[in-house]
C-alpha cells in the first residue's frame, strides 16, 4: 500500500508546468514571427498596389497617345489650313484635320492639346464648313460648340516638337512658316485639282511629364500618316 502511494506522488510531481521563462520565450518567437508574416503581407500589398498604379497610368498614357496619333495621322494639308495644320505655341499642342461624317461632305476641325490645372485636355472644335469658320476657330479660343475632354491627370507639363524637312527637328514656327513659303515658291505651275503642297511639318514628338514620373514619357508620330 505504501509503494503505491510513492507512485502516485512520483507521478504528480513529474507533472508539471512551463515555466516562466519558457512562456517569455515563446511569445517572443511568436512576436518575431506576427511582425515577419505581417511585412511580408504588407510588401505584397503594397506590390500590388503598384502594379495597379502602373497599370492603370499605362491605360492613361495609351488613351492619350492614341488620340493624338488619330488627330495626327488625320491632318489636313497645308493649303487646306492656310497654315501649319499642325503648331506649337507655347504649352498649347495645335491640329487641324479633317472630319469625315456619314451622309455629309469632308470638313475640317481644329483640336487643342493645352494643360489645365495638370490635367490635359484636348478641346475640339465644331465641324468647319468654310474657310471663314476655320479662321474664326484659328483664332479664337475655344468659346460656343467647342467640346472639351480631359484625358490625363497629374500632368506637370506638356511638350512637343515638329519635323521640318531641311531643318530637323524645331520648336521655332518660323522655320515651319519659312518652308511652307519655300514649299510655295516652288510650285512651277499653278496648282490643279486637289494636290496639296508638300507638308512643312512631317514629324511630331510629344513629351509629357507627370508627377508620378521620373522622367517624361515621349511619343513620336508621322503627320498625315
Amino acid at each position: 500500500m505504501k509503494t503505491t502511494v510513492r507512485s502516485e506522488r512520483r507521478g504528480r510531481s513529474g507533472a508539471r508546468g512551463f515555466t516562466l521563462i519558457e512562456l517569455l520565450v515563446a511569445i517572443a518567437i511568436m512576436a518575431v514571427i506576427a511582425v515577419l508574416s505581417w511585412r511580408g503581407l504588407d510588401q505584397i500589398i503594397r506590390g500590388r498596389e503598384t502594379i495597379t498604379n502602373a497599370m492603370e497610368d499605362e491605360r492613361v498614357f495609351a488613351q492619350l497617345f492614341d488620340q493624338m496619333r488619330i488627330d495626327v495621322r488625320q491632318a489636313a494639308s497645308d493649303d487646306e489650313s492656310g497654315q501649319a495644320a499642325v503648331s506649337v505655341s507655347g504649352s498649347v499642342l495645335q491640329i487641324v484635320r479633317e472630319m469625315v461624317l456619314p451622309g455629309t461632305a469632308p470638313r475640317l476641325q481644329v483640336v487643342r492639346y493645352r494643360v489645365s490645372e495638370g490635367r490635359v485636355v484636348r478641346y475640339a472644335s465644331p465641324p468647319l464648313a468654310n474657310v471663314g469658320e476655320l479662321r474664326s476657330a484659328l483664332r479664337g479660343g475655344e468659346g460656343e460648340g467647342w467640346t472639351a475632354v480631359p484625358l490625363m491627370g497629374g500632368v506637370g507639363a506638356i511638350s512637343a516638337r515638329l519635323y521640318v524637312p531641311k531643318v530637323g527637328w524645331t520648336t521655332q514656327m518660323k522655320d515651319v512658316q519659312s518652308a511652307i513659303t519655300e514649299n510655295d515658291n516652288n510650285l512651277k505651275v499653278p496648282q490643279l485639282g486637289n494636290a496639296p503642297l508638300p507638308r512643312s511639318v512631317t514629324g511630331l514628338e510629344v513629351s509629357v511629364g507627370a508627377k508620378s514620373l521620373a522622367r517624361p514619357v515621349m511619343r513620336v508620330f508621322l503627320v498625315g500618316e
